[in-house]
């Protein structure tokens, strides 16, 4: 067994080791850390993109799910916990993804260590993206599947892997449209073609795209025009759409048999109904508010044009997650403490959720920015950068 106390020592003298810290939240994007003096801090670590968590559509409709069917649903789906909210948020996240239905999960890390592990086992084949989230890898490995993970965003690579490795059956290609952590995009139109060529199943994660990407919000899938070619449309309520709960998107015909096989889903409670109505609520509303996601790619481009206007030549990438990297884990505590001090929260992303070494500050816009806080935090990094 672990040493506990030799390991949480170690983790301290790295800089890796997290607590938690209670926050306070004020609304409109700010909050106030536990303790703290009630100072108030802008906060660029949240991903409600779209400032939803607190629109007042989405409360209501909390609110009247929560009157209807009370607290929680009681039981699994397959139970007696089926109610027709989870059928409404089904049919409506299938016509959002251009799908036949969808199937919704208590999370996105439940989806994926449900998904993966009941298409592929231990006779199949996985190909990865080696930036894939956590759950990806996790789901990956419950499947008992081969894995074999590619380079990052690398189709070249992938193709050479599956030239040399693919064998026989249909392998399963995983991948994110926006990554986590390094804000970059797949190239999915190139990937579906390589998906078609080789006879692959392609599983998309979107948590970080749906509601942000595409005429409707339907993420990138939509707007590369590649919903036919993605075989399993993947993503959260908890982002975007301002919930909490994930679902998967695709034909009929797999989303039956992942209703009777993925183990996270049978063998969980269902999602509360007021959470339910709520991201029913959501996945409406982004088609309806189109403006919505124009208001958030405006005040990206304003970050992004702030940042190079006074001097910053790094990448900063195609979507509203924009990583900073420092490198060590101590340096990138450190210069988020010095952000606090001048009012912006901002988490230090340390291994093992980045490679090591990579540790970075990860900004993340969202519409509740305004364009004096996007100065004021342009104006920080670049003097903490420096």
């Amino acid at each position: 067994m672990v040493d506990l106390k030799d390991w949480l020592n170690q983790q301290r003298e790295k800089g890796g080791l997290r607590s938690l810290r209670p926050v306070i939240r004020r609304g409109k994007g700010r909050l106030v850390l536990a303790g703290d003096d009630a100072r108030e801090l802008i906060d660029f670590s949240s991903n409600d993109y779209l400032a939803l968590a607190e629109h007042p559509i989405l409360i209501a409709a909390a609110h009247e799910g929560l009157r209807r069917f009370g607290a929680g649903s009681g039981a699994a789906r397959l139970m007696s916990g089926d109610l027709a909210v989870h059928h409404d948020l089904e049919e409506a996240v299938a016509r959002l993804k251009g799908k036949e239905n969808a199937l919704t999960f208590g999370s996105g890390y439940m989806a994926n260590t449900g998904i993966i592990p009941a298409l592929v086992a231990r006779h199949d084949l996985i190909f990865s993206d080696r930036l894939n989230h956590a759950s990806i890898h996790d789901g990956c490995r419950l499947s008992g599947a081969r894995l074999v993970r590619f380079r990052h965003n690398d189709l070249n690579h992938l193709e050479e892997l599956l030239k040399e490795k693919r064998g026989a059956g249909t392998p399963l290609i995983v991948v994110e449209s926006i990554y986590s952590m390094d804000g970059d995009r797949c190239p999915l139109r190139e990937l579906v073609e390589l998906k078609e060529r080789f006879g692959c199943l392609l599983m998309v994660d979107e948590a970080h795209a749906t509601g942000v990407f595409g005429a409707n919000g339907g993420g990138v899938i939509e707007e590369d025009g590649v919903g036919s070619g993605v075989d399993l449309a993947m993503g959260t309520f908890g982002k975007a759409l301002g919930s909490y709960g994930a679902y998967v998107a695709g034909n009929r015909e797999m989303i039956e048999y992942l209703l009777n096989r993925a183990r996270s889903f049978i063998f969980s409670t269902a999602l509360p109904p007021a959470v339910a109505a709520a991201s029913l609520a959501a996945v409406q509303l982004i088609q309806q508010e189109p403006a919505f996601r124009q208001e958030l790619h405006e005040k990206i481009a304003y970050f992004k044009t702030m940042l190079r206007n006074g001097g910053y030549s790094a990448d900063l990438g195609p979507s509203q997650i924009i990583p900073f990297l420092v490198g060590k884990s101590g340096a990138t505590l450190d210069k988020a403490g010095l952000l606090r001090k001048q009012g912006m929260f901002v988490t230090a992303v340390r291994p093992p959720t980045v490679p090591d070494g990579t540790a970075r500050l990860r900004f993340s816009i969202t519409r509740h920015h305004s364009t004096a806080d996007l100065a004021q935090a342009a104006k920080a990094l670049l003097e903490i950068m420096d």
